[in-house]
């Protein structure tokens, strides 16, 4: 008889072992319903008319707070006792779970394999990027020379431009000065005739035009701003001198009356 029950219990398949669960829940829920329906029987006969279905409920919820009770009371217990029958639902489940695990295993490969492309993508990105900022270093560091040289150039040519333009301006004021000064202060007639005191045998001296007198004052007064005066010689005339010294143009030398300078209209 062992031998029997050994060779039958060895043949059971996992399609038996699911028919033999499906037979002991479908018992269990039948069981469940006659209680259920026994509990209602025994509520209806206990009625009254006015409020049974008041009634009623309140012996649904009683029922249903004492089966939560004892089902949250009692601990789990398998539904079947047959060993062969849980080994085969447990080999199921485990095979169930590795599929889900070689699922998800499979998902992470993917996920990793499309992250290293991207890495891989970047990183070459990167590379390229740095290869191309060390072409424009050094494509910086190579034309940087030039273009120093060409803003010094474009900066020498500009202060020559302004050079010129000043050179040409001051050439205008200076004709346009001498155009004035011959028009309204011309040298007397015998400016080349000789000029003797007391009738002395010495030599001529010719007399400087106004406009000499104050480019010699003008140009002393730039070239050495710490000593601006002039010596007055024979060749500068009286009258052109009082007129410059009464008109506020030019100054005396606190000590020294025979030198002038030109007034510092500049400051």
């Amino acid at each position: 008889a062992e031998t029997i029950n050994a060779e039958t219990t060895s043949e059971v398949c996992p399609v038996d072992a699911k028919k033999e669960l499906l037979e002991e829940c479908n018992n269990i829920w039948k069981e469940l319903e006659e209680c259920q329906s026994k509990l209602m029987l025994l509520g209806i006969e206990t009625l009254l008319q006015s409020d049974t279905k008041l009634a009623l409920l309140m012996l649904q919820w009683k029922a249903l707070t004492v089966d939560y009770q004892e089902w949250h009371e009692r601990s789990p217990e398998t539904i079947s006792t047959n060993p062969e029958l849980l080994l085969e639902l447990g080999k199921e489940e485990l095979q169930k779970v590795k599929n889900d695990l070689e699922n998800v295993l499979s998902a992470v490969c993917s996920k990793n394999k499309k992250l290293e492309e991207d890495l891989e993508r970047e990183q070459q990105w990167c590379e390229e990027q740095e290869q191309m900022l060390n072409a424009l270093n050094r494509i910086e560091e190579e034309t940087k020379p030039q273009v120093e040289q060409l803003y010094k150039a474009r900066g020498l040519e500009e202060l020559h431009n302004k050079m010129l333009k000043l050179k040409t301006y001051k050439r205008e004021l200076l004709s346009a000065l001498g155009e004035f000064l011959d028009e309204h202060f011309p040298l007397p007639q015998d400016s080349r005739s000789a000029i003797k005191r007391n009738f002395s045998p010495e030599p001529a001296v010719e007399l400087l035009p106004l406009q000499d007198i104050l480019e010699i004052l003008i140009n002393k007064l730039m070239a050495t701003p710490h000593e601006p005066y002039v010596t007055i010689n024979e060749s500068f005339w009286p009258p052109y001198i009082e007129l410059l010294l009464r008109f506020g143009m030019a100054l005396r030398h606190p000590e020294d009356p025979n030198r002038m300078r030109l007034e510092a209209f500049h400051k």
